[in-house]
């Protein structure tokens, strides 16, 4: 369903918006002069550069991984099966040893790009694709429409020493310096489609607070971000997580599903996963609107996503079983039909949506809200500052949260109004000292009862004068299931005292005066 058009360029100074901030300044600046060194060479599209630093993370990572590899071979005294870089050479001659990282690094750049572009490249795309152990990760399954573009050599050089750099073996490093990286993408696709801010993301995914052994799926996936903000908060708050085998494994390999229509970013978002630890997760090329499988259907725990907004939408394509649902060309309803598809019974969601879902008068509009609310459990909708995705786009959205339940369970919807995210609201997004986003997690979790029924009280009585405040089902039933929060939010004016107007002609009349008085006296004064 995503389609992407050439990036624009962003500046290496734009703020980035990165989960946390362990990589060093002298890092961040490598990175900048090898995206000059990238635009200055040709190569000005961010989703490019990324894609062709991304074979060489991989490379490294593979190298890393044989050794490792041959490391427990050689304690254990056993044979090392099924070697990513087997003995042998290759079409030219070149021995598949010396196409390991470890090796290849330190060729000077002239024989670097020979090796890399007639050897490594096709190796990593060709054989991967047809070893099932080969990457041991879901990434080598994206390599077979790889292409290979840098065309200088002095470039390719710039980007082994900077992948070099890196430690591997550190995963907040390795993947906030990619989350680094795909914060310097910066416009939306023609589908509607542009990043989401990491700090927008991790709210939700606070909010919906995903647990061990949940199946979470983002069908309109991009570079992962909702998927990688998932693994971050399940081993923050599960410290035991990767110590249980079982867990472990489904952490691994079955926790996490991405769907996405374009090869690049399917490469770049199981990349990014893969630096943040997720070994095998499962992204998949799918059109999620039109190749609606049978077997994902009630599958999935929590759904988190930020599908695309009015898309091109090839109406005859689209899963006759979505049309059934809510008979539109709307991407956005289209999506949130499918959202309600996937998940399983009790299963929750938190969605990004343009504010027209809310209010929206069409018959498509009100059916799927009226869904939402009879049918489902809704629970919150967050309003959202209209510059949040600046410099993407400045359209104005809300934040969905609801379970499945197919038996209704609606009653209070809460409501909050976020004025300020952290970040300003023009193009330029330049850190604030304050936000929001804390005292919306804060009050979701009071209105919870995660602080004790005291505080919960406080949350459903709040007025609605203020940025948060409840609204029964039954008045939004009675509103026509409109769920703009500006329908139920009322606001207070302040009084204002009012002098007469004699007592402002009385004013104007003794200050002309005034003037006519010292105009009389500075001719005194002259004369």
């Amino acid at each position: 369903m995503t389609e992407y058009v050439p990036m624009m360029w962003i500046s290496p100074s734009a703020p980035s918006d990165t989960l946390k901030d362990v990589i060093t300044g002298e890092l961040k600046s490598q990175v900048d002069s090898v995206w000059n060194a990238f635009w200055s060479g040709g190569i000005s599209n961010p989703l490019e550069v990324i894609e062709q630093i991304t074979y060489l993370l991989f490379l490294k990572r593979l190298d890393d991984a044989q050794t490792a590899a041959e490391r427990k071979a050689a304690r254990t005294g056993e044979h090392l099966e099924h070697p990513i870089f087997p003995d042998g050479t290759d079409q030219f001659g070149r021995s598949y040893q010396d196409l390991r990282w470890s090796k290849f690094k330190n060729f000077d750049k002239t024989e670097m790009f020979t090796v890399f572009s007639e050897s490594i490249f096709p190796f990593l795309r060709e054989e991967l694709t047809r070893q099932s152990d080969g990457g041991d990760s879901s990434y080598s399954h994206h390599m077979k429409d790889a292409r290979f573009t840098i065309t200088k050599d002095h470039l390719l050089q710039k980007a082994v020493d900077l992948i070099d750099r890196i430690p591997m073996e550190d995963r907040d490093t390795k993947g906030d310096l990619y989350e680094y990286m795909l914060s310097k993408i910066a416009t939306a696709g023609t589908n509607g489609q542009f990043r989401t801010p990491r700090h927008i993301i991790k709210l939700l995914v606070e909010m919906r607070d995903p647990k061990p052994m949940e199946a979470i799926c983002d069908p309109a996936s991009g570079t992962c971000g909702f998927l990688m903000a998932t693994g971050e908060h399940l081993r923050e708050h599960n410290p035991d997580l990767m110590f249980d085998p079982t867990q472990r494994a489904f952490f691994n390999n079955d926790q996490f599903h991405g769907f996405d229509f374009d090869s690049t970013m399917l490469r770049i978002g199981a990349m990014n996963l893969l630096l943040h630890g997720i070994e095998n997760p499962v992204i998949e090329n799918r059109d999620s609107l039109a190749d609606l499988h049978s077997a994902d259907e009630e599958k999935y725990d929590v759904v988190l996503a930020n599908p695309p907004f009015a898309g091109s939408l090839d109406y005859e394509n689209t899963s006759k079983e979505l049309l059934k649902v809510v008979k539109t060309k709307k991407t956005e309803l289209l999506f949130l039909a499918l959202f309600l598809r996937l998940l399983k019974p009790g299963g929750r969601a938190a969605v990004v949506v343009p504010d027209g879902v809310l209010f929206g008068s069409s018959n498509a509009h009100k059916q799927l809200r009226k869904e939402l609310v009879e049918n489902q459990l809704l629970e919150a909708v967050i309003k959202l500052p209209s510059g949040v995705f600046k410099p993407y786009a400045g359209v104005s959205t809300a934040v969905l949260f609801f379970t499945r339940t197919d038996s209704g369970g609606t009653g209070d919807v809460w409501f909050y109004d976020v004025a300020s995210d952290g970040f300003s609201l023009d193009d330029k997004r330049t850190p604030l000292e304050s936000s929001d986003l804390p005292d919306v997690l804060e009050r979701w979790r009071a209105l919870r009862g995660e602080f004790g029924e005291e505080r919960s009280t406080v949350e459903l009585s709040r007025a609605r004068t203020e940025r948060s405040f409840v609204v029964p089902r039954a008045e939004i039933t009675g509103n026509g299931y409109d769920l703009s929060i500006n329908r139920y939010k009322e606001i207070e004016y302040d009084e204002v005292e009012h002098r007469t107007p004699a007592d402002i002609i009385a004013d104007i009349e003794r200050l002309d005066q005034e003037v006519v008085e010292n105009l009389a006296e500075l001719k005194r004064l002259l004369a």
